[in-house]
């Protein structure tokens, strides 16, 4: 099977400029037949491949990014609640102010606000473009998790990842084109009604050196030739299967799943071995660090998955569910998150990636300003933070964004947004802007109508495109 190489912005224009007629035979017949093969989006795209480190839990906006000088100020004392009468949250019935953790601070030339507790990430500012005035609409995490991951928190959708890897195939025949490493639930990187082979293949995170992130990657057979005979044979009987069911679409899944596995035994434990990398490399990630290993490995296995050509990579990183003691708490994960984040940016960037890498940060939703305290005795300090799902931070970077931009406003409490309201619709919408996708064409007809990640909504964030 032809392996087809990725398109540069000159051959994407000579090819669109002269329509689809201009496109080789191979090519055509390549992109009938696999349905990973490269294919043209219908814009110029900024992003060739998009990176999404996902906050499990939900982060405090106000302790990170967004800090309330209000809130501050009435520090450990009732504020009234910008909630609707009938709606009532547990362990909130007080309503006290709790003020950031630590200081947040103007960082780079833009004068980005971001916490002390974020060195690293402080260190690349200029290089995030900051949005303030994030919005949802689940405030539990099981929905808001499925929506910001699939678009919708009550139905079975594909994943954002399965989208892109649908709409647009993939740089490196011999890999997936989507990869989860340590995912949540598998609705989170799931397919769902696409075809199977656009499912996320789940990742571990190698706790040594010696531990391959991937299961069942080790070829068991003699030889190439011996596992080659055996999958023909698996295949042959896969197809004979296939021609008396009349083309039961989970069999083809399988069938081209199938030889995907079998390249990848071939030319993935290279691409997923992070002990050749350099020690400067290795250092950093903070791979081996006491807090950042673990993250440290996940971020740098997302650099060199994107880099050998993987679509869509998305990184899970939980612990973020703060109701009690977020003084307490918050440091530690930003302590083992901190760092391999930054370094990310920081690799991509002396690579020449970052360009054309969108990187996407976020967590499902935010936190409430006032406290939290579920054992209703505890002191001010040792109190966390509610859900919210009405203001959030997330931010992104490279791939056509503008870099040291700061987008959206909350009111002062911190609960509202004001100005730059940014849906999680309109997220998506403007990170398939940059891959070339126009969201509302990007569709499958499914139970007889036209499906899409954006549903009916979405509008591109043209505010934030450098």
């Amino acid at each position: 099977m032809k392996t087809l190489l990725p398109l540069n912005r000159r051959q994407w224009l000579q090819r669109t400029a002269c329509g689809f007629g201009a496109l080789a035979l191979s090519d055509i017949l390549q992109a009938a037949t696999n349905p990973l093969a490269v294919k043209i989006p219908g814009m110029i795209p900024k992003a060739k491949r998009v990176i999404f480190l996902f906050m499990a839990g939900g982060p405090s906006q106000m302790d990170l990014f967004d800090p309330k000088p209000f809130i501050t100020s009435k520090h450990g004392q009732t504020i009234d609640s910008p909630l609707r009468p009938e709606l009532t949250q547990v362990g909130t019935d007080k309503y006290l102010a709790l003020g950031e953790m630590a200081p947040v601070r103007p960082r780079g030339q833009s004068g980005m606000m971001i916490s002390d507790l974020m060195p690293h990430l402080a260190s690349v500012a200029d290089d995030i473009c900051l949005l303030r005035g994030m919005n949802a609409d689940n405030p539990q995490h099981a929905g808001a998790t499925l929506q910001f991951h699939t678009g919708t928190f009550a139905e079975v959708r594909p994943s954002m990842g399965a989208w892109v890897s649908y709409g647009l195939g993939t740089e490196n025949q011999d890999l997936p084109s989507f990869v989860s490493i340590q995912p949540g639930g598998v609705r989170e990187y799931g397919s769902a009604f696409l075809p199977a082979i656009h499912q996320g293949t789940a990742l571990k995170v190698p706790l040594n050196d010696k531990m391959s992130p991937i299961e069942n990657l080790q070829n068991v057979s003699p030889s190439d030739e011996v596992q080659r005979e055996r999958i023909e044979l698996m295949q042959k009987m896969n197809r004979r299967l296939v021609g008396d069911l009349n083309g039961e679409a989970s069999m083809e899944g399988m069938i081209q799943n199938l030889e995907l596995a079998f390249r990848m035994q071939t030319t993935t434990p290279g691409i997923v071995d992070i002990s050749k990398e350099t020690e400067a490399t290795r250092k950093l990630y903070g791979v081996d660090g006491k807090d950042t290993d673990k993250n440290g490995r996940a971020c740098l296995l997302a650099r060199k998955l994107s880099e050998a050509g993987v679509r869509f990579v998305q990184v899970t990183m939980g612990g973020w569910d703060h109701h009690g003691d977020i003084r307490g708490n918050l440091p530690k994960l930003c302590a083992q998150t901190d760092q391999p984040v930054a370094a990310l940016l920081k690799d991509l960037k002396s690579r020449g990636l970052l360009e054309d890498t969108l990187v996407l940060w976020s967590g499902e939703f935010g936190r409430t300003p006032w406290s939290q305290d579920l054992s209703g005795t505890a002191p001010i300090d040792k109190h966390g933070r509610e859900h919210q799902p009405e203001s959030f931070c997330s931010w992104m970077a490279g791939g056509g964004i503008k870099g040291g931009m700061t987008f959206g406003e909350t009111d002062d409490m911190g609960y509202r947004v004001v100005s730059g309201k940014v849906h999680i619709h309109d997220l998506h919408a403007t990170m398939l802007h940059q891959l070339g996708v126009d969201h509302t064409k990007l569709t499958r007809r499914h139970l007889g109508r036209d499906f899409r990640l954006t549903d009916v909504y979405g509008e591109v964030v043209k505010e934030i495109i450098a």
